[in-house]
């Protein structure tokens, strides 16, 4: 578990806006904390055991309703669409 960063970054008597946001933004890039969130954007869990079983189970059951739809003639063969550039 990664631990909470809390960036605090007080203004100066003579200091103005700008200056105060350029530092906050340098501690943000000096703690990682930008990089972190990003690489994490987009990533997906990888499944659970369980997901995986039930997935290939209904996978299964699918082909198994299909072939018998197809020995008794009520679909004709499926055929697989090829990918083309």
């Amino acid at each position: 578990m990664q631990a909470m960063v809390n960036i605090e970054v007080k203004k100066g008597a003579n200091e103005n806006n700008l200056s105060v946001l350029r530092r906050f933004t340098k501690r943000i890039q000096a703690a990682g904390v930008l990089n972190r969130v990003r690489s994490k954007r987009y990533q997906e869990r990888t499944p659970s055991r369980n997901t995986k079983k039930a997935k290939t189970i209904n996978y299964l059951k699918k082909k198994e309703v299909t072939a018998e739809l197809i020995k008794l003639g009520k679909v004709s063969e499926i055929k697989k669409s090829s990918r083309r550039r």
